[in-house]
């Protein structure tokens, strides 16, 4: 990547401070943990650097869409914050970085899952498929954007997972038992 995740996030986001300082400080503890979970699946041989890279960039999107509560004014559902991130990173000449914006909301989205929440999404499979974008989708999971922004417990995320329905929260112990066997 020539440009440092940081200083991208700061172009796109100049003149909304509170935005980005959101955002930063997410996806700084998203950044420490997927580098954590990587560092201990070293017979997955992740690519630390382009997880570190994603990870502070994989909410990049929320800036389009209406969270005021995040500081962000656009005019889309917040669901849509990964699409828009695949867009901004995809024009930015970042494709694969791109792809875990799009494929993290959720612990990814199928094309039922739009469908038969009626989300405002392209109707096509967003489920994250590298090794590194498993990790990037797992480690998002243990950090809030607002309110305790610190690390959540095993138990709290599965908790917030399970609303999403049972194939979420087996594809949330699925990740578990993948990525966290050594931490």
């Amino acid at each position: 990547m020539q440009n440092n995740p940081r200083d991208l996030i700061k172009d796109i986001y100049k003149g909304n401070s509170r935005a980005m300082g959101i955002l930063l400080s997410h996806s700084e503890a998203v950044a420490q943990k997927a580098m954590e979970i990587a560092r201990s699946v070293p017979q997955f041989e992740p690519d630390i650097r382009f997880i570190e890279e994603s990870a502070l960039l994989h909410d990049i999107g929320m800036l389009m869409t209406n969270a005021p509560a995040l500081g962000c004014h656009g005019d889309l559902p917040y669901i849509c914050h990964g699409v828009e991130g695949r867009k901004i990173l995809e024009a930015r000449g970042l494709p694969a970085h791109a792809l875990v914006c799009e494929r993290h909301v959720g612990l990814g989205l199928t094309v039922d899952d739009i469908s038969a929440n009626k989300f405002p999404l392209p109707e096509r499979d967003m489920l994250p498929l590298s090794v590194e974008e498993r990790i990037v989708c797992f480690a998002d999971k243990f950090f809030s954007k607002l309110g305790d922004t610190r690390e959540k417990s095993i138990s709290k995320v599965r908790a917030s997972i399970a609303r999403y329905g049972h194939d979420k929260s087996r594809e949330f112990d699925s990740m578990l038992a993948q990525f966290f066997q050594n931490i």
